[in-house]
């Protein structure tokens, strides 16, 4: 089934859109993967119109989000983009980073990624890196949540935060 419309992407979908489907980054996978996939129900798509109705793709990065990441990430020291918030954390991930951080008696941010998909969808193209959460440190991104572990570890996240509070 080509399904018709316009999207500024190029997408495969892995498998067939049930009439109930509500999300569509859950089954889009990049062309170039597409091969790799190696099922037969796998189609191109240039659209994301369905029969049971319309659906909206977030395609990643575009300027107006970037702009806006740019200034949460420089307008805070510390910056987590996570799944829920330091108060609620989601995610078990999100969860060992809010504490770490909280063990240090850090001022931090958070950002719930769970309530924009395009944020989220953008940030994962901001940062090079698939996964949350995201720490910021000082405008700059630091790592997810093993990376941030480890530094802990060894002190280089103490390092890198003592540098930024103090600048």
């Amino acid at each position: 089934m080509v399904l018709s419309g316009r999207l500024s992407a190029s997408f495969t979908l892995a498998t067939p859109i049930p009439p109930f489907f509500h999300s569509p980054l859950r089954t889009l996978v990049p062309v170039h993967r597409a091969a790799r996939i190696g099922q037969s129900s796998v189609i191109q798509i240039s659209s994301i119109t369905h029969n049971a109705g319309s659906f909206r793709c977030f395609s990643g990065l575009n300027p107006q989000l970037k702009t806006t990441i740019d200034k949460v990430i420089n307008s805070h020291k510390v910056v987590v983009f996570m799944k829920g918030n330091k108060e609620f954390p989601l995610c078990g991930f999100s969860n060992t980073v809010v504490q770490i951080l909280k063990s240090l008696n850090v001022p931090f941010e958070t950002i719930n990624i769970l309530e924009n998909e395009a944020l989220r969808q953008a940030l994962k193209e901001y940062s090079a890196w698939p996964t949350f959460p995201q720490l910021y440190i000082d405008g700059e991104f630091f790592g997810g949540c093993d990376i941030t572990v480890e530094a802990f570890k060894n002190g280089e996240l103490q390092e890198a935060l003592e540098k930024a509070i103090c600048s």
